[in-house]
């Protein structure tokens, strides 16, 4: 695509279920056409079709991609023409907190589609019932990886110089708010999104294409539990107060903690460049702070090596289970979606096609 694209998650298989931070990214978006139906390839097909329309008259296009198919499209936003377009079945949650005045639903399924499916409703319902299961096996695996990690963290936090750790952190807020003035009374605009997801084939990041026309990147090094997450917030806090609009990445794992924090009207990001989504400097601007190295009595590695290994051991055991059971719930997907495509007749969605590109202003 010619026009520039912003990629990213907007919801995510977490330790926490199934998190859902789409109407953070819809509020103000005035026309929102909300996709429901059974075949999310389906879905996925016309927002393509329309995308790769639209390629050469479109300055910004936001492309969410599903966590339990990053290949896929999700949704697209169009901010410039206060545009979206949305898969909007379970399990997203979209217009608990804002609905705009131009939303819309529009059914995939019509009567004579889902009485071709009847004969099948037995296997469907088997197969939707596996999958349910093996989501539910997926996030209590990220769960107990979780709490596993709560155990990671508390031995660094215990050798933690505190003191040095707010140090760190007035040193970063006065550099990255050095040569700025604003102070205004103007209330942040904020978009919660996520950098990356995990997915059936594993973790899967954008940070790559989220901060590629950024002058400044700070790639936070540390171990668990350095005060990585706390910085950002605090980052957050003096943005919010400033005024500025602000990009926060939720972290994917445990969405109460965050990845990243980027203001574009400033040109940079700070954020947690550790794995899943562990990146080095290799343009100029870019920065390592490193929370371990700054922050942490020295030796602690050495001093917990044999506690560490241990811990790490049964964390990676545990995400490696989430994985496995997103990998057999895509498995079941992919089945279903045989099934439906074996008995739909397509040309009912090429028909929604024509009609979309037709009346949309685009």
């Amino acid at each position: 695509m010619s026009g520039k694209i912003l990629r990213y998650f907007a919801g995510g298989n977490t330790a926490k279920g199934f998190y859902s931070l789409y109407d953070s990214n819809l509020v103000n978006v005035e026309r929102v056409l909300l996709l429901t139906g059974r075949s999310q390839n389906e879905k996925s097909a016309i927002m393509e079709q329309l995308l790769n329309k639209w390629k050469n008259h479109i300055g910004l296009i936001e492309i969410i991609h599903r966590a339990n198919h990053p290949d896929q499209i999700e949704g697209f936003i169009i901010r410039e023409k206060g545009f979206a377009m949305i898969d909007a079945d379970p399990p997203r949650i979209i217009g608990e907190e804002y609905v705009g005045p131009e939303w819309e639903t529009i059914d995939l399924e019509q009567e004579d589609r889902t009485a071709k499916l009847e004969a099948n409703q037995p296997e469907i319902e088997l197969l939707q019932r596996k999958m349910k299961e093996q989501y539910e096996k997926a996030y209590e695996a990220y769960g107990k990886a979780l709490r596993i990690h709560d155990d990671w963290e508390g031995i660094y936090i215990g050798k933690m110089n505190f003191t040095k750790a707010d140090q760190v952190t007035e040193d970063l807020l006065a550099n990255l708010f050095a040569d700025t003035k604003k102070t205004t009374a103007k209330k942040s605009t904020i978009l919660r999104r996520f950098l990356g997801a995990a997915t059936p084939v594993g973790a899967v990041d954008f940070v790559d294409n989220i901060t590629e026309s950024l002058q400044n990147r700070y790639f936070l090094k540390g171990r668990a539990g350095t005060g990585k997450s706390t910085l950002l917030k605090k980052v957050v806090a003096e943005a919010e107060k400033r005024g500025y609009d602000l990009e926060i990445y939720q972290c994917g794992f445990d969405p109460e903690s965050l990845d990243m924090v980027l203001i574009r009207e400033l040109g940079w990001a700070v954020f947690d460049s550790t794995a899943p989504h562990e990146y080095f400097p290799d343009r100029s601007g870019d920065v390592i702070i490193d929370m371990y190295e700054l922050t942490v009595a020295p030796g602690t590695d050495e001093a917990f090596a044999e506690e560490i290994a241990h811990i790490e051991a049964k964390y990676r055991e545990q995400m490696k289970q989430g994985k496995k059971h997103l990998a057999e719930a895509k498995e079941l997907q992919d089945q279903l979606e045989d099934l439906y495509s074996k008995c739909f007749d397509h040309s009912h969605i090429d028909s929604i096609y024509d009609e979309l590109e037709q009346s949309l202003p685009l």
